[in-house]
């Protein structure tokens, strides 16, 4: 059944930092494409989508401790930065909005106390980690001390950031507090707990089922496996209560009695920020903002990247559910992650493309950012951004293929007949040919869109254009004309209908693109809809044309390797900045004989769930082809049971069965491991069929 209106949101930006290009092809060029498309549809008033800065939390302040200046200084800056940059790029939101506005402090007090009311909560005592210089309990950031795993004595309390392990602070050697660098004393504080473990049941079958409360909700073939994948093995390795409140003197305070001290976990106040917005955008507007969101004719979607989905799946929607009058997502389309010349994107080692940066360095060039973004979409699996293909996709697929055939029809337009539309019935079988390719390509890119395939809809748009240039090259109007003037009339009547359909397709994909071609012909967006394929507008007859110019601007390799230079630059710093490493030496000779007992194959980890009891396994079930293997892998340490759902691997299978941990395991998975003790996969470079033979 069509939804009456839609719901769009996508990851609030932490401001901590300024947005970048992993962030980008996550959660806000997928969305602003799928909701461009649905107001292209459907009518911008039956579209909302909002977003907003995400302005609390530990890091806030500790960059404000170490800035000198107060959080709201911090999340001020970053704020404005990111909502200019989110301006300049184009991302439509309706509203961006930030959560240290008061509607929102309003709003997720008002949550928080209708869950207390209603007895949802569980009031638990506990010791944590206390200041008695500062008078404070200290977050797991505020604590550092000596890792008990590498030899980092700088790691905080949550985590080691030199070997990646998830530490608690209980597990730091020689604790100290980052505030006044004393020792802390253990002291009792109390928290208010969500029952997660109570939601279990409902959330199995609104996950793998796609239904509710009994009815069916949503098509749960539609979400993405790693989605589905991550959030069952959550589910299967069992919740539990998880606190929603926090000792800290930065964020939205906790609206009940005995509270002092104390605000609402981030990751609860948070996802509130899009009901937030919501109100915010609703009041500015003078419409009802609650039809958007406990309307059930209303979809609601969230885009993300991975590292969220837990949030958005799970413990969002158990919130939503548990305050009673609220709807669910009906899709979560998170998408995976996208690393950077080969390399995993670290935005505190600079190694990334700041989009503040971009727009900076790259004037007038939004899309081909978005188009190198698009095309390298991380939707099923990790992909890789380079400044190579970034050129090499403006200059040998932007310039030669949109680029040049607009150009190519508006000069010839002008060039024999001063830029007037001639006159043309579409009899011809090649004109009707190619209409019906417009028709096609509405019908397809809807499709792709729907499903949030956006890379396949790209090519589709793509293919269109690929049809004008055949077109174009099979009649040869520069030929032509001599002979027969009026058919060159024609033939280039047609062309200008592919640029035109161009112009409303690209809209979603490449908007900027999209608005210099409208600018070029003569009309407004006004004049174009979105067409279900079946019935197509046409440019009239006699219409005057402006004088082309060009789309797109061959990129040189200096602006490139002025890029290049730039990461050089940082990657220089983090090596000297990094101990040096011996590397481990080689082990003794082996014979051919002995390799080739090795059955190594490609796999791909379909499951994966934290072994009990054990600080360092993992329980994989490993597609291998011909069937699926249980393997026990010593990598929890440095890899969550969610985030190696959907990795590629190469798995030993021929190892023995080994008994640990009373599972039996049958095969190895292969990793690397540098000199710090982190791990990498061994996989194949390009995606492979599950069950091939490594030789």
């Amino acid at each position: 059944m069509q939804p009456q209106r839609y719901t769009i949101t996508s990851a609030l930006p932490y401001t901590n930092g300024p947005v970048h290009i992993g962030q980008l092809s996550g959660a806000y060029v997928p969305a602003d494409i799928y909701v461009r498309y649905l107001r292209l549809r459907y009518g911008r008033e039956n579209v909302l989508y909002v977003c907003g800065s995400d302005e609390h939390g530990v890091p806030i302040t500790l960059s404000a401790q170490k800035a000198g200046v107060s959080p709201q200084d911090i999340v001020d800056k970053y704020h404005n930065i990111i909502k200019k940059s989110f301006e300049e790029f184009g991302i439509d939101f309706d509203i961006y909005h930030r959560t240290s506005d008061p509607v929102h402090h309003e709003t997720a007090k008002e949550f928080f106390k209708t869950l207390y009311d209603k007895g949802t909560f569980i009031e638990k005592k506990s010791e944590q980690y206390f200041d008695e210089e500062n008078n404070q309990f200290l977050a797991d950031r505020y604590i550092t001390g000596g890792c008990p795993h590498c030899d980092n004595e700088k790691a905080y309390g949550d985590q080691c950031e030199k070997c990646g392990s998830s530490l608690s602070p209980e597990e730091l050697k020689n604790p100290t507090s980052a505030i006044s660098g004393n020792k802390p004393i253990m002291k009792e504080t109390k928290h208010w707990y969500f029952p997660l473990d109570k939601c279990e049941d409902w959330l199995r079958a609104y996950i793998s089922e796609g239904t509710l409360d009994g009815k069916e909700h949503h098509d749960p073939k539609g979400w993405k496996k790693h989605v589905v994948g991550q959030c069952k093995s959550w589910i299967d390795g069992g919740l539990h209560p998880r606190a929603m409140t926090r000792d800290l003197n930065w964020g939205i305070n906790v609206p009940v009695e005995n509270a002092e001290g104390k605000v609402l976990y981030v990751w609860f106040d948070a996802p509130i920020g899009y009901i937030s917005a919501t109100k915010a955008w609703a009041k500015e507007k003078g419409v009802d903002w609650e039809p958007f969101w406990k309307d059930e004719s209303t979809k609601l979607v969230h885009f993300i990247g991975k590292d969220n989905i837990v949030f958005h799946c799970i413990i969002f929607p158990a919130m939503l559910k548990e305050e009673g009058s609220y709807i669910l997502p009906e899709n979560v389309p998170a998408n995976q992650f996208m690393n950077m010349e080969g390399e995993k994107m670290s935005t505190s080692r600079n190694w990334t493309v700041w989009l503040n940066e971009y727009l900076e360095d790259f004037p007038g060039k939004q899309d081909v950012l978005r188009y190198c973004l698009i095309q390298n979409m991380p939707e099923n699996k990790d992909s890789d951004f380079s400044w190579k293909d970034f050129q090499d996709r403006n200059n040998n697929e932007l310039v030669a293929n949109i680029g040049n055939f607009v150009n190519r029809v508006l000069v010839l337009s002008h060039k024999y007949f001063d830029g007037k539309v001639q006159a043309c019935d579409f009899s011809e079988t090649g004109d009707k040919a190619v209409l019906d390719e417009i028709s096609k390509a509405y019908k397809t890119v809807s499709e792709k869109i729907e499903k949030y395939e956006f890379k396949s809809a790209l090519q589709s748009v793509l293919n269109l254009s690929s049809v004008g240039n055949k077109y174009l090259a099979d009649n040869e109007p520069w030929k032509l004309f001599k002979t027969d003037e009026k058919r060159t009339g024609e033939i280039l009547n047609v062309a200008l209908q592919v640029v035109q359909h161009l112009a409303v397709l690209l809209q979603p994909v490449l908007p900027f693109t999209a608005a210099k071609i409208v600018q070029i012909l003569g009309s407004s967006f006004d004049d174009y809809k979105w067409s279900d394929g079946n019935e197509l507008n046409y440019i009239s007859a006699d219409h005057q044309l402006n004088k082309p110019t060009l789309l797109f601007e061959k990129i040189e390799n200096d602006a490139i390797q002025k890029q290049m230079d730039k990461l050089q630059a940082a990657k220089a710093q983090n090596l000297a900045a990094a101990p040096v490493s011996d590397y481990e030496p080689i082990k003794s000779t082996i014979q051919f004989d002995d390799f080739i007992k090795l059955d190594i194959r490609t796999g791909t980890i379909v499951e994966a769930v934290k072994v009990p009891k054990s600080s360092k396994l993992l329980n994989l079930t490993i597609d291998l082809g011909l069937e699926k293997r249980t393997v026990l892998s010593g990598i929890a340490k440095h890899f969550t049971a969610e985030e190696v759902i959907g990795q590629q691997v190469c798995v030993l299978a021929n190892l023995a069965p080994r008994k640990m941990m009373g599972t039996e395991s049958n095969g190895m998975v292969l990793m690397a491991e540098d000199a710090d003790g982190k791990l990498k996969f061994i996989a194949p470079s390009e995606v492979a069929k599950n069950g091939m033979m490594i030789s």
